[in-house]
């Protein structure tokens, strides 16, 4: 019955789609999802051109079909399972997936451009896929994430594999300090004070429109009058969000700090734990007393090190503004050297195995920072081994492990799920 219904499905959607002047076609039903040539065609596509393929190769499409039916089958599953993603968790997502584009594309405005829609619609257009990948790869995690392998099993992936691993590149042991300039007292309290004269103007009668397009450091939002949009709870630094949740509708908050400035707020409207607010920021500008301060100090902290009066992952926990790294002691890792941004390969190019930097300013987010740092050592090119490459091997035996056990795992969900390929892609 449920084989009927399914393709009684895929007659009423093929003749849909061939009463429309863009032709397209089913070309796979998993369950009740259904993969478009279209979509096979755009995926294809994006497969080809990250590793580097032809998109035409009819076997390259077929091996993405077969990838696109094995997402359908697991989101069907996790479907079945009841797999929940937190509305939070979607939010994040898209917007780490936005950021990401923003960065490839320069800046949202040029990313409006490239989609042909605003940046709000292109987060809703995100969202239902976002959400499906976040559901599969919540079950995948469930099923595979436990999963180890123990030392026998790592011996015999090296002896069975050895010959085709690939070469451990150039790779350097890092460790880092960073402080981020501060503004000078003086800078700052002039920026409070306009801000607080604009307020003043505002809550006279000005217009809030007006003084958010000429004043705002947000270039984003001035030209909208600093309009934010639909926000929900969550998604604004915590000063940000305390003051606007304050607010009620129409009202304006007092000055507010934040990491980006200080900033006026006006919430338009608000419904439950979403809001539509509006702000004027002004950025406060750093000047070459802020740099001096922070070089000043890292130099204090390197001639401790050196002179042996403190060691390095003692300072870093102790002085560091990198939270990701801080409690590490700095540490950032093995490192190939073909992955260091252009300012640290120069720099650790010139360091000797135990050597520390001088202070190096190198951009941090949106604005930039100093770092000291220190040079564990560096390893050669080399083929792997178990002696010195033990957890990289671990690593790629547990991948192959996990890929062996997911495969079983979708050979047998095809033989509990309903699966139609058409035979043109067979």
């Amino acid at each position: 019955m449920v084989r009927l219904k399914i393709l009684f499905l895929m007659l009423v959607l093929n003749l849909a789609y061939a009463q429309q002047k863009v032709l397209d076609r089913i070309v796979a039903i998993v369950g009740n999802e259904v993969i478009l040539e279209s979509d096979l065609n755009y995926q294809t596509y994006i497969f080809a051109i990250q590793n580097n393929l032809n998109p035409n190769d009819p076997n390259l499409k077929r091996y993405v079909l077969e990838e696109m039916i094995n997402d359908k089958l697991i989101l069907t599953r996790a479907i079945e399972d009841t797999i929940v993603v937190s509305d939070d968790e979607v939010d994040r997502q898209i917007e780490a997936q936005v950021q990401a584009l923003v960065r490839q594309y320069g800046s949202e405005r040029r990313l409006e451009e490239i989609y042909g829609m605003p940046l709000g619609r292109i987060k809703r257009e995100l969202r239902e896929d976002v959400k499906k990948r976040l559901m599969i790869e919540k079950l995948k995690q469930q099923k595979f994430g436990t999963l180890t392998v123990s030392g026998y099993e790592v011996e015999q992936f090296y002896n069975t594999y050895k010959d085709s691993l690939p070469e451990v590149p150039e790779t350097v042991e890092l460790y880092h300090i960073m402080m981020i300039p501060k503004p000078v007292d003086s800078v700052e309290q002039a920026i409070y004070q306009k801000a607080k004269s604009i307020l003043d103007s505002i809550r006279a009668g000005g217009d809030f429109k007006y003084f958010a397009e000429t004043y705002s450091d947000d270039k984003a939002t001035a030209k909208d009058g600093g309009d934010l949009g639909w926000v929900r709870r969550g998604m604004f630094v915590k000063e940000f969000e305390e003051a606007v949740f304050r607010l009620q509708e129409g009202q304006i908050s007092d000055v507010v700090r934040t990491q980006f400035g200080y900033h006026i707020i006006q919430l338009i409207e608000r419904r439950g734990e979403q809001v539509h607010p509006r702000h004027i920021l002004f950025k406060i500008p750093l000047t070459e007393e802020s740099d001096k301060m922070v070089i000043s100090k890292l130099e204090e902290i390197r001639y401790k090190i050196i002179s042996k009066q403190g060691k390095f992952e003692e300072m870093a926990k102790k002085y560091s503004e990198d939270e990701q790294t801080r409690m590490q002691g700095g540490y950032l890792g093995m490192i190939p050297v073909k992955e260091l941004e252009p300012e640290l390969k120069e720099v650790v190019s010139s360091l000797s195995d135990g050597d520390i930097s001088q202070p190096i300013k190198m951009k941090y987010g949106n604005s930039y920072a100093y770092h000291i740092v220190f040079l564990k050592r560096k390893i050669p090119a080399h083929r792997m081994d178990l002696k010195d490459d033990y957890m990289r091997i671990y690593q790629y035996a547990l991948i192959e492990k996990q890929n062996r056990e997911y495969q079983k795992w979708v050979d047998k969900l095809r033989e509990e799920v309903y699966v139609y390929i058409d035979e043109d892609f067979r």
